[in-house]
């Protein structure tokens, strides 16, 4: 017979207690005591504690009342961390809450607690319903996360904010939404849940979908370094594009725009971790988005890489940006070395609608910005987000007043060697050297007139229309169809080195007004951008599978338009505007991704075959005959070709929760691809929790792949730019031409990567998180464009290089090329406060981060064939700089957001380290530009639940980059033309930014 303590006489209790204590002997290992000094009665207690083992709270009853407690290690070991707060109140009442929820029973006799396993088992799978709202709308928040803790099993809120799920009572649902601080909630005996979630802009404790194929994760319990930035957090940084957003919110990833650059004008060439545009992944909604069509070939950061038009995703389109700063070319594929930016689009049936508007303090740079976001109900179930944005920039000019032109005076300084050899006479030359050092000291009529030699130098003027739309349609048990995508049409117009009379001349008078002098003539460079991008797919249950089979397809072409030029050559009937020819790169992605939660063990593996192509389209035959439009001739028939490749990936793994606290994983992934063969790729990763999982210890190790990009292996083209001291042509040839195969250039191979990571974070309190992380990654066989390999001005005799540039009509050429491994050392911290609480409707939240970064070039630069055995240097001094000291290599955002009721005010502060320009050749003409912090302030106030009206004042202190000391040399800063760093680049120089703009609501 099997007695129950409760039924038994109090003299047989007692025995039977005495028994119990007695065996606890005999279980040292098993049995814990907790023990008072003192007896007594039962009384009141006051406790307060969060996510605390039951025996730590036990201990802490045991402190403030007389009671002793009897209990089996084991039995307490399998009831999760809980949380309780309570004043005053009856132990017994206090048991009750923590205990009889969990299948345990317990005993009171006089000073002693005796708690067991329950003989009454609990009523399992008990359907529970509730709502999640907002704390402050008290609107529903649709798609937040109601987990099952410590197991895979949840539920997702609808339209309505309501949930159903299936849980046994006494354990624990945890509900979190991007944006909002996660909270838990004991099943008890109720059925219907009515919960409240309070914004989190810091958002550190949020779950993210970035960083492993399996189950979500918490970024603080994430095996690897994640930032996620929501909606709000993006709006808080007073930036206007996803660049310039996430590059004032992470400070590993940097981006600014360029100037005096072509195409790359139109693109800010942005970077994690200052490993080059190309090696970080982009995706939208978890899915590969197409590339640009542009490759960067001016002098700017990323030189030679290609990126994502990441300006061709509306901000008013994004509920949050995931940033996985660690390797995941093992996960993802390729490009994935210095880490993954997904871009998740919004999924609600709210809508709400902005306009603003902007300009300089010098009165430049004028802008103004409309977006209109809405979802709509479809069934049911069903949401359609659609986002429609148009945006208009103004040009800035910060050109600079050399008061003479360094670069042309020079230029045109006649040869006395002329006058002896009766060329010319005396009286001419000297003529010629009046005028030369009249265009060198600034006395020239028309430098007179123009001290900053005609030239437009800041951001380029752009129109920028944009549509996005987001599909979720759910079907059967468990299934979803859903779909996504956008287009965005751009028209923007940047400028070149402006013509001064005396550099070209316009008999025929085609850019000079009737009956006015001719001034000489700015070229314009205009583009045509045009981003489509699309993916539908479906997700199935099958079985205890979870399954993911989508399709995405996506597009980016760069037309050109030169104009306010001429062709010279074809004078007096040249155009003044060319069709120049232009650039395509297009995507079709397909992918299969399985997984399934086996306990603690999640195994996900897939599939991706993706088709690429790029093509090239010549431009008008005028704009490239005979020297071809100034500024930029035009893409000729022998640049023109189509080309494509396809290739075949299929990854596999695993994350084991060995324990609450201890999680391994690992990924293998296999891609051949067509055009250069296959790579196989690796990652493990650990995460050890600690502190009542309050900290993490994290680290992984892995290894990474790039292919080199179609643009980078067919991308041929001549443009007109500084080299040699001149203004000339330059050539680039592709890697698969006769004229590179027969200068011994091999063809292109994939670059490889070894990352490791190794971080700590730790949440000190419910409000104040850290998080540290070191990473280290080695690139090898790193893609570089090679510098301008010319004529060698001391050789009198002409080379077998030398050959090919006459025979091209250029003045030097460059290429593609495996030649380059670097070393890159950094490491990131995060300090994030938030909720302070500065009075009964006021609060403060405070984040400070910071990034130190080192690249290294490991081992030397070797030329490879001819131009080798011809000693040509092919990456020299400056274009080193270019990968190790363009991008600051330090960088810290200190961010203060007050909310006084429904006034908001946010100042950000971003401290961007020094950068280094390195001449090619002479290191007495190198220039450190110092680091300097950059104040934005961030104002918005609530008119009324539905309207806002908000300011902006970016760069408050109006903060520019040093001015440039030309050493003596005028390409550093083309004879005083530029005012700022060019080459090199730090935050851009517009100075003071105002905006205003206006929120609603609907």
């Amino acid at each position: 017979m099997v007695y129950t303590i409760t039924n038994l006489p109090l003299s047989r209790k007692f025995r039977m207690i005495l028994l119990i204590k007695l065996s606890a002997l005999f279980f040292l290992g098993s049995i814990d005591q907790v023990q008072a000094s003192t007896t007594g009665n039962e009384e009141t207690i006051s406790i307060s504690v969060q996510q605390e083992s039951l025996r730590r709270i036990l201990r802490e009853i045991r402190k403030q009342s007389d009671y002793n407690f009897i209990f089996q290690s084991a039995v307490l070991n399998e009831v999760p961390e809980m949380s309780i707060d309570v004043k005053n109140a009856q132990v017994s009442d206090v048991l009750d809450r923590l205990i009889k929820e969990h299948n345990l029973e317990y005993e009171i006799d006089e000073n002693t607690i005796i708690i067991r396993k329950s003989k009454v088992p609990l009523i399992e799978d008990v359907e529970v319903s509730g709502r999640v709202i907002d704390t402050n709308t008290g609107e529903p928040i649709i798609g937040a996360t109601v987990i099952i803790k410590g197991t895979s099993q949840g539920a997702v809120t609808d339209l309505n904010g309501n949930f159903t799920i299936d849980v046994e009572q006494g354990q624990t649902l945890v509900i979190s939404f991007l944006g909002y601080a996660r909270q838990e909630v004991v099943v008890g005996g109720q059925t219907n849940l009515s919960i409240s979630l309070v914004e989190d802009a810091s958002n550190l404790g949020s779950v993210v979908i970035s960083g492993s194929r399996g189950r979500p994760r918490t970024v603080l319990e994430s095996p690897v370094a994640i930032d996620n930035i929501n909606a709000s957090a993006l709006a808080q940084s007073g930036q206007y594009n996803i660049e310039q957003m996430i590059n004032y919110r992470v400070p590993s990833y940097n981006s600014s725009n360029q100037t005096i650059s072509d195409a790359t004008a139109h693109f800010d060439p942005s970077e994690l971790r200052n490993m080059g545009p190309s090696r970080t992944l982009v995706l939208v909604n978890g899915k590969r988005k197409n590339q640009s069509a542009l490759v960067y070939v001016n002098d700017t950061p990323g030189k030679g890489e290609v990126g994502v038009d990441l300006k061709s995703v509306p901000t008013g389109a994004i509920e949050r940006i995931e940033v996985l700063r660690d390797g995941a070319a093992a996960q993802y594929g390729s490009d994935a070395i210095a880490g993954v930016i997904n871009i998740v689009l919004k999924e609600r049936v709210t809508g709400s609608a902005q306009v603003s508007s902007g300009v300089t303090t010098e009165g430049d740079g004028f802008t103004y910005d409309a977006s209109v976001n809405k979802g709509f109900l479809l069934g049911n179930d069903g949401v359609l987000n659609l986002t429609g944005n148009f945006y208009h920039q103004d040009l800035t000019n910060r050109a600079g007043e050399p008061g003479g032109d360094g670069l042309f005076g020079v230029i045109f300084q006649p040869n006395p060697q002329d006058v002896i050899d009766g060329n010319i006479t005396q009286a001419e030359f000297d003529a010629q050297q009046a005028s030369a050092n009249s265009i060198l000291n600034g006395t020239h009529p028309w430098l007179v007139d123009n001290p900053d030699l005609g030239m437009t130098i800041g951001q380029p003027e752009y129109d920028k229309a944009s549509f996005m739309a987001n599909l979720s349609l759910p079907y059967g048990e468990g299934n979803e169809f859903y779909a996504f995508g956008g287009y965005t049409y751009r028209d923007g117009k940047s400028f070149a080195l402006y013509r001064a009379p005396y550099w070209v001349t316009d008999d025929a008078g085609l850019l000079t007004p009737s009956g006015e002098a001719y001034q000489g003539f700015q070229p314009t460079f205009e583009t045509e951008i045009n981003d489509l991008t699309f993916t539908a797919g479906t997700k199935n249950k099958l079985g205890a599978w979870n399954s993911d089979l989508s399709i995405t397809t996506g597009s980016n072409s760069v037309d050109y338009t030169i104009g306010s030029t001429i062709n010279v050559s074809l004078l007096p009937n040249s155009p003044t505007s060319f069709n120049a020819g232009g650039y395509k790169f297009g995507t079709i992605v397909g992918n299969f991704d399985i997984s399934r939660n086996l306990d603690d063990v999640t195994v996900f593996f897939g599939s991706e075959v993706r088709s690429e192509s790029f093509e090239v389209t010549a431009g008008q035959q005028e704009s490239y005959v005979d020297g071809g439009a100034q500024s930029f001739p035009g893409l000729q028939p022998g640049n023109a070709l189509d080309e494509s490749r396809n290739n075949i990936g299929f990854y596999g793994g695993l994350d084991w929760d060995v324990s609450e606290e201890f999680l391994v994983g690992g990924a293998v992934r296999y891609e051949n691809y067509s055009d250069f063969g296959s790579n196989l790729s690796w990652k493990i990763n650990a995460r050890q929790l600690f502190a009542g999982s309050k900290g993490s210890i994290r680290a992984s190790v892995s290894t990474g792949f790039r292919a080199p990009s179609l643009h980078q292996i067919y991308l041929s083209n001549v443009q007109t730019l500084v080299s040699g001291g001149t203004v000339s042509n330059q050539g680039t040839f592709n890697n698969v031409s006769d004229v590179i195969r027969g200068l011994g250039i091999p063809a292109l191979d994939a670059e490889t990567s070894l990352n490791f990571t190794a971080g700590v974070t730790y949440r000190l309190t419910d409000n104040f998180s850290v998080t540290a992380d070191y990473y280290s990654i080695d690139l090898d066989d790193r893609v570089l464009f090679t510098g301008e390999i010319g004529f060698d001005a001391d050789d009198a005799t002409t080379n077998s290089v030398e050959q090919i540039l006459i025979a091209n009509d250029v003045t030097s050429i460059k290429f593609f090329v495996n030649a380059l491994d670097t070393k890159t050392t950094g490491f990131d911290l995060i300090l994030d406060y938030t909720g302070i609480e500065l009075g009964a409707s006021s609060q403060l939240d405070m984040t400070l981060s910071m990034n130190s970064n080192e690249t290294k070039i490991d081992g030397s630069i070797v030329a490879p064939g001819v131009i080798g055995q011809e000693g040509y240097d092919i990456f020299n001094r400056k274009e080193q700089s270019r990968v190790t000291t363009a991008r600051p290599n330090f960088k810290i955002l200190y961010g203060l957001n007050f909310s006084f009721g429904d006034l908001g005010v946010s100042i950000n502060n971003t401290y961007f380290g020094e950068v280094t320009w390195q001449h090619g050749t002479d290191p007495a003409n190198d220039q450190t530009f110092s680091g300097k912090v950059i104040t934005d302030l961030v104002a918005d106030y609530d008119l009324s639940e539905k309207l806002n009206i908000n300011v902006v004042v970016n760069n408050l202190f109006n903060v520019y980059p040093d001015v440039i000391e030309t050493g003596g040399d005028f390409v550093t800063d083309l004879g005083g033309r530029f005012k700022y760093p060019w080459e090199v680049n730090q935050f851009g120089f517009n100075g003071t930014i105002l905006k205003a703009g206006l929120n609603y609501k609907f």
